[in-house]
């Protein structure tokens, strides 16, 4: 059972898409969820209609000061975290790589990547000192394949799923389990600005003809969350229709 039981899980890139999905899903399934994200207002809305099972802590994951001091508020108001997932995100900008801003490159693994580690750093002693954790990080089909004119987000994607697996063996002894959740094409904000024909080529790329919701990915993310997944750890596991492990032709 996904049953989080007043647990404190702590969801980064919060305010829309799959983190506020997964933030509505661990409150409604018994947990106390921070929520953080940059957009203030909005994110303090959501956690308004969540209920007292969630609060707001505005911070841009990319300011080291300001997203600490975020995950020090959030364990001041519910206590130390039992969960993490480290979802905040930027796509970067489709260029050719000779042609890439030097500086867009450190801010999307900033965001993507260090932070991650920041967060990481953050929480896992409390953790160690309960001997128990589960921490999940967001990573992307990117992280498994190649994929030319974005190298930014090739990388930090590749990066974050190494470091998930870096921090899964080293605390699997001290009860704290490290996973990575690889989203598809998964219906958010971001895809309501595509055009109707290309939503449709993107439909047929998937052996199941569709895009998957935030809430199929919030389920899966839950899950690894959870108690329930005790014995996971070091895993990626795809969220996306059968994209990634199969070939039509």
């Amino acid at each position: 059972m996904t049953d989080f039981a007043g647990r404190h899980v702590i969801v980064t890139g919060a305010s829309s898409g799959i983190g506020l999905a997964t933030a509505q899903m661990l409150a409604a399934r018994g947990a106390k969820v921070s929520m953080i994200a940059r957009r203030r207002e909005a994110l303090e809305v959501e956690a308004t209609e969540i209920g007292t099972n969630a609060a707001a802590f505005a911070a841009d994951v990319a300011d080291r000061a300001a997203l600490e001091q975020a995950l020090a508020d959030a364990a001041a108001h519910f206590g130390p975290a039992y969960g993490l997932f480290a979802n905040a995100g930027l796509a970067g900008n489709f260029a050719p790589a000779l042609g890439y801003s030097g500086t867009l490159f450190e801010q999307v693994l900033t965001v993507n990547l260090t932070s991650v580690f920041w967060a990481m750093q953050a929480v896992l002693p409390a953790m160690v000192d309960a001997k128990e954790g589960a921490i999940l990080v967001t990573g992307s089909m990117a992280s498994k394949r190649g994929m030319a004119m974005n190298p930014a987000y090739v990388a930090s994607k590749h990066g974050v799923l190494g470091l998930s697996r870096a921090i899964a063996v080293e605390m699997a002894p001290h009860g704290v389990r490290c996973n990575c959740v690889i989203p598809g094409f998964i219906e958010t904000p971001a895809f309501d600005l595509i055009p109707p024909e290309q939503a449709a080529r993107i439909n047929q790329r998937v052996p199941q003809r569709r895009m998957g919701s935030a809430d199929e990915l919030a389920e899966v993310a839950c899950f690894l969350l959870s108690p329930a997944a005790s014995h996971v750890t070091a895993q990626n596991w795809a969220v996306d229709g059968g994209v990634l492990e199969t070939l039509e032709v």
